[in-house]
């Protein structure tokens, strides 16, 4: 059943123990770094050091602390029945199963929380778990108390819910067998500038309003049926209502929601049911400080305030109640407050939900159609969610929650389920830590309870702040020279004495005395390490190592360290000084003296290419490398080196021809070719002329594997001098024939032009010559002329011309 918390639980201790453990690995213990003085302050520093009670525990030299993790204190000789080590436990003290209905005579039995009461014991820091589990029955009893707005613009709302009781009974028939309704109403505080309070409109604030002429006086809230199984009644009374008006538009209807909340007895809500409170309106409610409009400045008390007639008494001496007033006793009373508001407000009520716990908006037809069926979906929205609250919260424990709902998931963080359907179980991990430890006597206690639920998980509070030893205390014990008090395996000495038994006198151990517990003059007394008893230092135990000297002022932990390692491993820690042992050098003992491994395999030092630093070749010249510098491609000397190994492994010539040197130094792989690639970046290059005037070609690169490879040609090239005659006369001939081919050059462009000049001329001929042929100015050598003539020849006349 308890599966999930179990789990928990032991993820939990598990963390705990981890968490132990790596600080132990680090090397951090902060059980011992507290430098606790009493059982009591120990346990304070963390929840997993534990406290030696043991009489002879640490006694010598070195004051050894009896805080410290529990298996350090078994491990240093402390007995398991002297070690304080209290830790957080669950105690179950009622744990009723839970219910599958909620019909029946029984009511009061019905149970939908498990368990119902626990105790906790905890120690501070301790985190531990426990779980819940809560399941909606089937079949439970409902209160309805309809809240509704009686200001004149709810005129139409009112005519449509007077045959309301009848249909809402028979709708929630069909959800429980146990249905109880109830009837309220309110307008506003009836006094300005919140309603009219001249004369004439003390008795009927419509005075003189054509469209409704009549009215009831303004009231702030009226309950006028407390919840009842007769149905008939509710349509009775909502018959005999008539709507009232007030001045602003706001209303005051969170007057209303507290006094129908707060008002137990008045409006009649049974415990063993859930309470619905319907809230109807078409307009802003007032809240908190608008009561000052009209000079109220006195907070609303959260109190009821019904008077004889059943109207709130209040309504003109206090301000409007706040939200938080408002939620808290919606909450305290297991109320689910339904605000079934037109579209138009739906989004400002909306925010109110998200202030208000336990709270749903839905949206109301303009003449409240529609109510029946939203009150339907309001009820099964509210049972198809579970959320959590938490009542009296001490300031000192943390609490968190995680959610695991139908889908079996774990919810990390979340204290609510929702689409749950009537019936499904749903389980809460709740993880408890206390902060601190509260004054001696404090009784500390909270209550978890789903919202709107009656029923809760009641948790009392135990905190481990106390070590058993203590209530055993000795008074005046011999332990302590009979001047103290034994407590927890230390003495408690009266005053006027000190000492680790109370054995020396406080003037013994003046501050002329406390010099005798210092190196010098102006340092602290035994280094800050330690304790001045009886003028001799006694010096602190460190998790870290041995602590020691006539004043603390040594230690084996305090040197140099390399990677992490004190000394480097390669000695031992004196005083806070490194002796490093033969072989290495430095002030953390990390540089070899030994030069072995930097020989190359030639005898050289780092292949005479760098220097043997702590037992490792630092390589100088640029481009060396390997472990003795011996890999140099770029160097210098790279193809002269190298040229050697040619010689003796592919002639059998030079100067390490003998087999064994030319073995041992020339481990390079060579190989021979016809045609050498030089087009590889990573290879040089190297050539070198031999005896009889022939040039030796070859590549030198180094291969992944460490290894250098050498390629070279089969054979020399070798070939004959040069013929002078012949070299003679093919640069005499060049040269000539380099002058034929310049003439000739210049000849062609000489001769290209005068074509183009030639050419360029005729041009210009022929366009000359027809100028002249057109030229409008231009006469000819030879003219003609007409002349007309009369004359008279045998009576007749002529006329003639003569040109």
């Amino acid at each position: 059943m308890w599966t999930p918390g179990t789990w928990m639980w032991r993820a939990a201790v598990c963390c705990v123990l981890l968490e132990t453990l790596t600080h132990t690995a680090r090397g951090l213990n902060m059980c011992m770094s507290g430098s606790a003085t009493s059982c009591e302050e120990c346990l304070l520093i963390h929840p997993s050091c534990a406290w030696c009670a043991q009489e002879d525990f640490g006694r010598g030299r070195t004051l050894t602390s009896r805080c410290d993790f529990s298996q350090n204190l078994q491990k240093r000789g402390c007995a398991a029945r002297f070690i304080e080590y209290p830790t957080s436990s669950i105690s179950i003290l009622q744990n009723r199963p839970l219910s599958s209905k909620g019909s029946g005579s029984t009511q009061y039995d019905v149970v939908q929380i498990m368990p119902q009461k626990i105790s906790l014991s905890l120690r501070p820091g301790d985190q531990t778990w426990f779980g819940l589990q809560v399941r909606q029955v089937e079949d439970y009893p409902v209160d309805l108390y309809y809240l509704m707005d009686l200001s004149l613009s709810m005129k139409d709302d009112l005519d449509t819910i007077r045959n309301l009781g009848t249909k809402l009974a028979q709708e929630m028939g069909k959800l429980t067998s146990n249905f109880r309704l109830g009837f309220g109403s309110f307008v506003d505080k009836n006094m300005s500038p919140f309603s009219y309070t001249a004369p004439k409109y003390q008795e009927n604030p419509c005075n003189g309003y054509k469209l409704f002429p009549n009215c009831v006086p303004t009231f702030g809230f009226r309950h006028i049926l407390s919840l009842t199984d007769k149905v008939d009644r509710f349509n009775e009374e909502v018959q005999k209502q008539m709507v009232s008006r007030n001045r602003d538009a706001p209303e005051g209807g969170f007057d209303a929601i507290l006094q129908a909340a707060v008002c137990k007895d008045e409006i009649g809500w049974r415990k063993e049911a859930y309470h619905l409170l319907v809230f109807a309106t078409d307009d802003v409610p007032h809240l908190a400080l608008d009561g000052r409009l009209g000079g109220l400045v006195q907070p609303h008390d959260g109190m009821c305030h019904l008077n004889d007639k059943n109207e709130y008494s209040a309504s003109t001496k206090m301000d409007y109640p706040s939200l938080a007033l408002l939620g808290e006793k919606l909450a305290e009373n297991n109320i689910f407050l339904i605000f079934a508001v037109t579209k138009r407000l739906y989004v400002i009520y909306k925010n109110f939900t998200a202030l208000i716990p336990g709270t749903t908006v839905e949206i109301l037809d303009q003449d409240s159609k529609n109510v029946i069926q939203l009150i339907i979906t309001a009820y099964n929205n509210i049972r198809s969610k579970v959320e959590l609250t938490v009542w009296d919260h001490p300031e000192d424990i943390s609490l968190s929650f995680t959610a695991t709902c139908q889908d079996g998931k774990p919810l990390p963080g979340l204290r609510k389920c929702a689409d749950l359907k009537i019936g499904d179980t749903v389980s809460f991990n709740v993880s408890v830590e206390a902060r601190s430890c509260p004054p001696r006597g404090t009784d500390q206690s909270f209550t978890i309870k789903p919202v709107g639920f009656k029923d809760r998980l009641e948790v009392a509070v135990d905190y481990q702040c106390d070590c058993g030893c203590s209530r055993i205390a000795q008074t005046n014990s011999s332990i302590c020279s009979s001047i103290g008090t034994y407590n927890c395996g230390t003495c408690q000495c009266e005053p006027g004495y000190l000492g680790a038994r109370c054995e020396c006198q406080e003037g013994e151990a003046s501050s002329m005395h406390l010099s005798a517990c210092r190196e010098a003059e102006g340092k602290q007394i035994c280094s800050g390490r330690g304790e001045c008893s009886c003028n001799q230092c006694l010096c602190y135990e460190s998790e870290f190592g041995k602590i020691y000297g006539s004043f603390c002022e040594c230690d084996d932990f305090s040197c140099a360290r390399h990677k992490g390692i004190l000394c480097s491993g390669h000695g031992e820690c004196h005083c806070g000084e490194c002796k490093c042992h033969a072989g290495y050098i430095g002030d953390n003992c990390n540089c070899s003296t030994e030069t072995s491994s930097c020989i190359s395999d030639d005898g050289q030092m780092c292949s005479g290419r760098g220097n043997c630093v702590c037992g490792r070749c630092q390589c100088t010249e640029p481009g060396a490398f390997g472990d003795t510098c011996e890999k140099c491609p770029t160097c210098p000397d790279a193809c002269g080196t190298k040229r050697e190994c040619i010689e003796c492994r592919l002639f059998n010539s030079g100067r390490i021809a003998d087999n064994q040197t030319c073995q041992r130094l020339c481990k390079d792989e060579i190989i021979t070719v016809e045609t050498l690639k030089t087009d590889d970046p990573g290879a040089v290059l190297c050539l070198y002329k031999t005896d009889n005037d022939c040039v030796m070609k070859f590549t030198y690169s180094e291969h992944v594997s460490g290894l250098s490879i050498l390629a070279a040609l089969q054979e020399p090239e070798c070939g004959g001098g040069p013929d002078a005659l012949t070299v003679l006369l093919a640069v005499v001939g060049s040269i000539l024939l380099v002058g034929v081919v310049l003439l000739a050059v210049w000849k062609l462009v000489i001769t290209i032009h005068d074509r183009r000049e030639f050419a360029r001329f005729q041009s210009a001929r022929s366009r000359a010559r027809y100028e002249m042929a057109s030229n409008p100015l231009y006469k000819q050598p030879v003219s003609t002329h007409f002349v007309e003539t009369d004359f008279n020849m045998y009576g007749k006349s002529y006329n003639g011309g003569v040109h």
